[in-house]
């Protein structure tokens, strides 16, 4: 994985805040927070002129771009001979997940990003003229719904986009990536309805002829009972000063909650099974809470005995694959 990405985008999103008063910047990030709940669907642009843009570049653009990377590390890792040899990110905004794409595959490629709202879409073009890499992707208002057209890609990604839309348009959006790209990644929110977008997805990708690539070690029915739990993962985000200014906190750092899925046309490796859960390290154990290939929930018990697996075990992280491979 390539960190130059994630410098310069920190770099480049520094200034975006000079000259903008900070109530103007806390009111526009409040309404944000709510859409980004799921509290406020909408038909129009969430993002509707620059002070809106640039409150959300500054204040939710790093989480999305941790969250994406993370996802897209954990697809990598399932496909280690493939990289997109283009791109397309449907609902970009800003493009954090183009940016995402890059820290994880490195190297020039066709890019588009596609979004209703042309404010986003501009600051977007501006942000990402720091990076010599996505210099050339080109940038498109279009509307993120039943009319959606794509041209073929390797890689669509949709990022924090299906809450905004009505269930029509939601699956709209799946189908149109889905006939156009090889291999589709979906983020959404950490939370029970991010989740289960997430899962309507997953769905229509498997009808479609996908293979789950992660985080599911198989493609077949979650086994998580709907209504009971959700399967989400966290990524940690270095704040903001905007952060820090609307939430008061005083830690440097959030962890972002997310769900997410990656399918390809193409045979994936996927993990023989995923850590779901905060592994409980205690005194001579490790209890892992796995997600297995045979579609069902499993709680394994690592102990001394188990030798190097118990210190990987130690080592383990919510969201990882296990076992790890050999030679971790």
């Amino acid at each position: 994985m390539n960190a130059a990405p994630a410098e310069t985008l920190r770099t480049a999103l520094a200034g975006l805040l000079d000259g903008l008063p900070p109530k103007t910047a806390t009111q526009a990030v409040e309404r944000l927070i709510a859409n980004y709940r799921g509290e406020t669907p909408t038909h129009t642009p969430i993002l509707r002129d620059r002070s809106d843009v640039v409150a959300y570049a500054a204040y939710r653009m790093p989480a999305t771009f941790e969250a994406v990377r993370t996802a897209l590390s954990e697809f990598a890792d399932a496909a280690p001979d493939w990289a997109p040899a283009s791109h397309v990110d449907i609902g970009g905004g800003t493009g954090a997940a183009t940016w995402a794409v890059n820290a994880t595959w490195e190297g020039t490629r066709p890019v588009t990003v596609l979004d209703w709202a042309e404010p986003a879409l501009a600051l977007g073009r501006e942000i990402a003229a720091a990076n010599p890499e996505l210099k050339a992707a080109e940038w498109h208002r279009s509307r993120i719904g039943a009319a959606l057209t794509i041209e073929s890609t390797d890689l669509a990604t949709v990022s924090y986009v299906l809450g905004e839309l009505t269930d029509a348009d939601r699956a709209s959006v799946v189908d149109a990536a889905a006939s156009a790209a090889q291999a589709v990644v979906i983020i959404e929110p950490g939370t029970p309805d991010g989740y289960a977008r997430v899962i309507d997805a997953r769905d229509r990708l498997i009808g479609a002829g996908f293979r789950i690539a992660a985080p599911c070690p198989h493609s077949a029915r979650c086994p998580i009972v709907p209504g009971e739990d959700w399967c989400h993962f966290s990524a940690r985000v270095s704040r903001s000063s905007l952060h820090r200014q609307v939430k008061g906190g005083s830690l440097p750092y959030e962890d972002e909650k997310f769900s997410y899925v990656a399918a390809t046309r193409f045979p994936p490796a996927p993990a023989p099974s995923r850590v779901v859960r905060k592994p409980q390290i205690r005194k001579g154990q490790v209890l892992l809470e796995l997600c297995e290939p045979d579609e069902s929930l499993h709680r394994e018990t690592v102990t001394k005995r188990h030798g190097l697996l118990y210190k990987a075990a130690r080592d383990a992280a919510w969201g990882d694959a296990w076992p790890p491979p050999q030679g971790d």
